[in-house]
C-alpha cells in the first residue's frame, strides 16, 4: 500500500544541501585552524595520507565512518527482517574478520613499502605497468561499485522519507562531501517490560509468517539457510570491498606505524556492534510491529523490493517515532553517505592523482599540480557516479543488489592483491592473470547458475541468492588454483622488496613556500633519522607477529567459536536469552562509542589545548603561540616580503630557531612534539 512520506521534500533539500555546505564550512574552518596552529599545510602528501602522523584512536574513528555504509544500517536491517536474528550476527561478523585481518596487511605495507601513497604504487613497484592496470581497473569498480551503493541506498531512503526525486537525490548528496572532502582530505525497568513484550510479538511474527529454513521457523534461532547462504556471500563481498579499496590502504599508510595495528584492531570491534545491535533492534522491531496501524505498509508486509531498497529501517523509525524517528533516520543516513563516500572520494582521487597521472602523464608534477589534479578528480568523479547512480534507479538495480553482487566482481583479485605483501614467490603472471581469470568465472558460475535455476536473466534471477553464492565463491576461491598453478608453471619470482621501499614521497616544497610555512614544520614532512627509522622497524616487526596472531584468533571467535555452536544446536532463543543477547549488544556499543569518539579526543588532547591557546592568544590580540614541530633550520629570509620580519608571516627566524634546537636537545622529539621558544 502506497504512503505518503512523513516529511516534506523542503525538509528533505535543506537536510542534503543545508547540512551538506554547513559540514563544508566547518572543514574550511577546521583546515585554516590546522594550518594556523598546528601547521597542517594542505599539500599533497597531506591531502592524500595525512601526513602519516594519525594515531590509533582516529585510525579506529576513520574505519568505522568509513565502514558504516548506508548498507550498514538498511541492508542489516533487511536481513533481520528476513532471517530473524541470524541475520544481523552474520552482517556483522561477516564484515568485521576483514578489517581485522586487514590490519596485518597495513603494518606489512608500513614495512615493505613506508613512503607508497595507494597500494597500486606497491604492485607497479613489484610488476610493472600491466599488472599495475590490471589492478587500477579493479580499484576502481570497487569504488564505484561502493560509492553507487552509498548513493543509491540513501537517495532511496531520502525519497521514502521526504519525497524528493530519487534523481535529485543521487546529484544533491555528493555536493556537500564534495566540498568536505576537497577541503578536508583524510582527516532499565522499562526495557525489562518492553522486551517481553517485544520477544512475545516476535514469536506471533514466526507464527503469521514462518521462516523458510530456519529452524522451527522461528526469528529466533541463529540456525537459517538462508541466512548461512548470506554470511558467505557477505564475507566474500567484503574481502573484496576492504582489500581492493584503495581508502583502506589511505588509512593504514596515514597511520603512524606504531598505531596502525591498534587502530584497526580497535576500529574493526567498535564496528561490529553497530549492523549488529541496530540490525537486531530496527530490523526485528519492523517484524513485531508491521501488525499494528502505526506500521507505514499496514495492514500488509513490506514488499520484498522496499526491503532490497533498504526501507525496513526507516519505517520502523516511523512506526516507533512519528516524524521524528523519519527526521532522525535522513540524519542518520546523510551522516553515513557523507562519512564513506568521502572516504571513497579520496581513495579514486589518491589512484588518479598518484597512479595515473603523476605515474603516466607528468612524473614530475609539483605538489601544487598534485594538490588540483586531486581536487579535480573529486569532484569530476563525484559527478560521473551521480549520473551512474541515477541510471541505476531507472534500470531497477537497488542497493541490496549491489551489495550482494560486489563479491562477483571484485573479490578474484582479493588472494593475489594480498599475496603482493606477503609472499615473495608470487610472479608477474599470477598477479597479471589470477584476477582476470577469477573474474570470468565468478561471471559464468553467476550467469548460470541464474539462468538454471530460474530459466532467465533477469534483475529477481540474477539477484537471487544461489546465483550470487556461486558467483562470490567461485570469485574468492579460484584464485587459490590460478596463483599456485602461475606462478610454478612460469617460475617463481624471488623478490626482495627493495623496489617498494624505493617509492618516494612527493614533492611539496612549492605549496610549503606558498603558504609561507616550513616543510620541515608540517607533521609528516620532517626527515627522520637513521635511528628513528630502525626503532620503527623493530616496532613494526613486533606488530607483525602481533597482528597474525592477534587478528587470527579474533577471526576465530566471531565466525566459529562464537555463531557456530549456536547454529549446529538450533538453539530457539528463550525470553532471557534473548535479553541478554540485547544487553551485550547495548553494553558493546556504549564501549564502541568510547573507542571512537572519545579517546580520540584523549590522544589528541595537548594538540587540542595548544589550538585552544592558539585562538585565545590571537582573540586577546598577544599574536601566534609558539609553533609546534620538530624545528630546523631554514632560510626564513626568502620568506620575508614587502621589508617584513618573517615572524609577520609566521615563519621562524634563525635565532628563534637556535633556541628551539638548544631545547630540543633535552628532550625526545617524534615529528609533533611540544617546543616553546
Amino acid at each position: 500500500m502506497a504512503t505518503s512520506p512523513p516529511l516534506s521534500q523542503a525538509v528533505g533539500y535543506g537536510v542534503v544541501i543545508g547540512l551538506g555546505f554547513l559540514f563544508a564550512l566547518g572543514m574550511i574552518l577546521t583546515t585554516y585552524v590546522l594550518k594556523r596552529y598546528q601547521n597542517e599545510v594542505q599539500t599533497s602528501e597531506m591531502f592524500a595520507t595525512a601526513g602519516r602522523t594519525v594515531k590509533s584512536g582516529l585510525v579506529s574513528s576513520a574505519v568505522v565512518s568509513s565502514w558504516t555504509w548506508a548498507a550498514t544500517l538498511l541492508q542489516s536491517s533487511g536481513v533481520a527482517y528476513r532471517y530473524g536474528v541470524s541475520g544481523p550476527f552474520w552482517y556483522a561478523s561477516g564484515a568485521t574478520v576483514q578489517i581485522l585481518l586487514f590490519a596485518t596487511l597495513a603494518i606489512e605495507l608500513k614495512r615493505k613499502a613506508p613512503n607508497a601513497h595507494t597500494f597500486l604504487e606497491v604492485i607497479r613497484a613489484r610488476y610493472g605497468v600491466y599488472t599495475h592496470i590490471v589492478y587500477i581497473v579493479f580499484g576502481l569498480m570497487t569504488n564505484i561499485l561502493v560509492t553507487a551503493m552509498l548513493l543509491t541506498g540513501g537517495s532511496a531512503v531520502v525519497t521514502s522519507l521526504t519525497g524528493m526525486p530519487t534523481a535529485a537525490a543521487c546529484f544533491l548528496l555528493p555536493v556537500g562531501v564534495v566540498l568536505y572532502t576537497v577541503f578536508g582530505g583524510i582527516k532499565a525497568t522499562f526495557f525489562d517490560r518492553l522486551r517481553s513484550y517485544f520477544y512475545d510479538l516476535l514469536v506471533q511474527a514466526a507464527q503469521n509468517h514462518p521462516v523458510d529454513g530456519n529452524e522451527g521457523s522461528s526469528y529466533l534461532t541463529m540456525r537459517s539457510k538462508e541466512g548461512a547462504i548470506f554470511f558467505v556471500i557477505n564475507i566474500v563481498g567484503n574481502f573484496g570491498t576492504v582489500f581492493m579499496d584503495n581508502g583502506y590502504y589511505n588509512k593504514a599508510i596515514a597511520a603512524s606505524p606504531v598505531h596502525a595495528l591498534p587502530g584497526y584492531v580497535m576500529g574493526g570491534l567498535s564496528w561490529f556492534a553497530i549492523p549488529w545491535l541496530a540490525a537486531t533492534t530496527m530490523g526485528l522491531s519492523a517484524l513485531a510491529l508491521e501488525t499494528n496501524p502505526v506500521f507505514p505498509t499496514f495492514p500488509d508486509r513490506m514488499p520484498d523490493a522496499d526491503v532490497t531498497a533498504g526501507l525496513v529501517l526507516p519505517n520502523t523509525a516511523i512506526a516507533l517515532l512519528g516524524k521524528g524517528g523519519a527526521a532522525a533516520t535522513l540524519l542518520l543516513i546523510f551522516m553515513a553517505v557523507t562519512s564513506a563516500s568521502s572516504a571513497e572520494y579520496i581513495a579514486v582521487s589518491s589512484i588518479f592523482t598518484y597512479d595515473i597521472y603523476k605515474t603516466y602523464f607528468e612524473p614530475t608534477a609539483s605538489g601544487r599540480k598534485l594538490v588540483y589534479m586531486a581536487h579535480t578528480s573529486v569532484v569530476v568523479y563525484a559527478i560521473l557516479l551521480a549520473g551512474f547512480s541515477t541510471a541505476l534507479y531507472y534500470i531497477g538495480i537497488s542497493m541490496g543488489y549491489l551489495y550482494l553482487m560486489m563479491g562477483v566482481i571484485i573479490s578474484s583479485a582479493v588472494l593475489p592483491a594480498a599475496l603482493t605483501l606477503l609472499w615473495s614467490d608470487q610472479n608477474i603472471v599470477a598477479a597479471t592473470l589470477s584476477p582476470i581469470l577469477g573474474l570470468v568465472c565468478s561471471l559464468i558460475a553467476w550467469l548460470v547458475t541464474a539462468k538454471k535455476q530460474h530459466g532467465d536473466l533477469s534483475v529477481a534471477s540474477t539477484g537471487s541468492n544461489n546465483p550470487m553464492l556461486a558467483g562470490n565463491v567461485v570469485a574468492l576461491l579460484s584464485p587459490l588454483i590460478f596463483v599456485p598453478v602461475l606462478t610454478f608453471a612460469f617460475g617463481r619470482q624471488k623478490y626482495d622488496f627493495v623496489s617498494m621501499a624505493m617509492i618516494r614521497l612527493g614533492d611539496d616544497s612549492d605549496v610549503a613556500a606558498a603558504a609561507r610555512v616550513d616543510l620541515e614544520l608540517i607533521p609528516g614532512a620532517a626527515d627522520v633519522s637513521d635511528a628513528e627509522l630502525l626503532a620503527e622497524k623493530t616496532k613494526l616487526r613486533r606488530a607483525s607477529l602481533i597482528a597474525k596472531t592477534m587478528t587470527g584468533v579474533l577471526t576465530l571467535a566471531l565466525l566459529v567459536l562464537w555463531p557456530m555452536p549456536l547454529y549446529g544446536t538450533g538453539y530457539i532463543f528463550s525470553k532471557k536469552f534473548f535479553t541478554g543477547w540485547v544487553s551485550v549488544g547495548i553494553i558493546w556499543l556504549f564501549c564502541s562509542s568510547f573507542c571512537v569518539g572519545l579517546y580520540p579526543l584523549f590522544e589528541g588532547r595537548h594538540s587540542i589545548a595548544h589550538t585552544f591557546k592558539g585562538i585565545v592568544k590571537d582573540l586577546t590580540g598577544k599574536g601566534k603561540p609558539p609553533i609546534q614541530g620538530r624545528m630546523s633550520v631554514v632560510d626564513a629570509e626568502k620568506y620575508s616580503q614587502d621589508g617584513k620580519s618573517s615572524q609577520d608571516h609566521g615563519i621562524s627566524t634563525k635565532e628563534d630557531i637556535k633556541q628551539a634546537e638548544a631545547v630540543a636537545e633535552a628532550v625526545e622529539t617524534s615529528g609533533n612534539a611540544n617546543v616553546k621558544y
